[in-house]
């Protein structure tokens, strides 16, 4: 009777386990594709500051101006999360610098800036989980608040399919210093991403969406796979209650398995805010 029992707690044991999560991304669903969020969560900080960097550098803007761009960026690397009156001012800032500038000199400056601040400041894990679902024969898009032209070019030098972001309005190809439409940010995203979704017959329950803010919750509560990545502490708490899958590669740690590869090894959070109040400091 004991090898009865324990036999049978053996086996009530093994049914307790949690099963094996199925394989994802699914390959071959030409339904499904996936969106991921730009800053803090595919790139370490905001895109948008690391190219007032690059302006900076190319003598577009004053220093004063840098500083700004500095503390927004510091404030957004200690906070974690993104405030509307800087993320306001940020973009305030970056149509009057651009403005008057040609579309096609921005996008050539675009390139080389990523190869000087942010190509480094692409977190490896999440570039993985974005790997995984092109491997899959799915497209990837980037659906961020920066100014498209950025995101495209980030997108294209990380072999995504595309992007969407904020459009700058142009005229025969120069910079008005107005948007077209309000900033890609919030509830826009999520209806962008429903527009992109039914242009390209995608069936979002099979889709998956990454971000890093609460901001995002609309974008990921309308796909079937919606990850937190470096979540803020509002998405957390989100998407725990809803068992959402999370990943935060700010520590190293795993809130959860997320059950696709993830790359080894967390790199270092970068030090352009440093750097640029360094540069300020110097150049007084």
């Amino acid at each position: 009777m004991a090898g009865e029992a324990s036999a049978e707690a053996a086996r009530k044991s093994t049914q307790d386990l949690p099963s094996e999560e199925p394989a994802f991304p699914v390959h071959g669903d030409a339904h499904a594709a996936a969106f991921f969020d730009l800053d803090n969560t595919v790139m370490q900080g905001a895109a948008l500051f690391h190219f007032g960097r690059g302006l900076y550098k190319r003598k577009f803007f004053e220093t004063r101006d840098l500083a700004k761009f500095a503390w927004q960026q510091a404030w957004f690397r200690l906070a974690g999360v993104e405030d509307p009156e800087h993320m306001q001012e940020a973009r305030d800032s970056a149509l009057s610098i651009v403005q008057g500038h040609r579309v096609s000199e921005l996008m050539s400056i675009g390139e080389e800036i990523y190869d000087e601040y942010m190509a480094e400041r692409i977190w490896p894990g999440t570039r993985a989980l974005a790997q995984a679902h092109l491997d899959a024969g799915q497209k990837v898009w980037l659906v961020t608040a920066a100014p498209v032209e950025i995101a495209q070019v980030i997108a294209r030098r990380l072999g995504l399919t595309g992007a969407l972001g904020t459009v700058a309005e142009s005229v025969d190809g120069v910079y008005t210093g107005k948007l077209v439409g309000e900033p890609l940010h919030g509830p826009a995203k999520a209806e962008a991403v429903r527009a992109l979704a039914a242009a390209e017959g995608l069936d979002l329950t099979r889709c998956a969406a990454y971000s890093d803010s609460h901001n995002d919750i609309p974008m990921l509560s309308l796909v079937g796979h919606p990850y937190a990545i470096n979540p803020d502490s509002k998405l957390r708490k989100h998407a725990r209650r809803l068992e959402w899958r999370l990943r935060d590669y700010r520590t190293g740690r795993k809130a959860a398995k997320v059950g696709i590869p993830a790359a080894a090894g967390v790199g270092a959070v970068a030090g352009g805010t440093a750097a640029a109040i360094a540069l300020h400091k110097r150049r007084r």
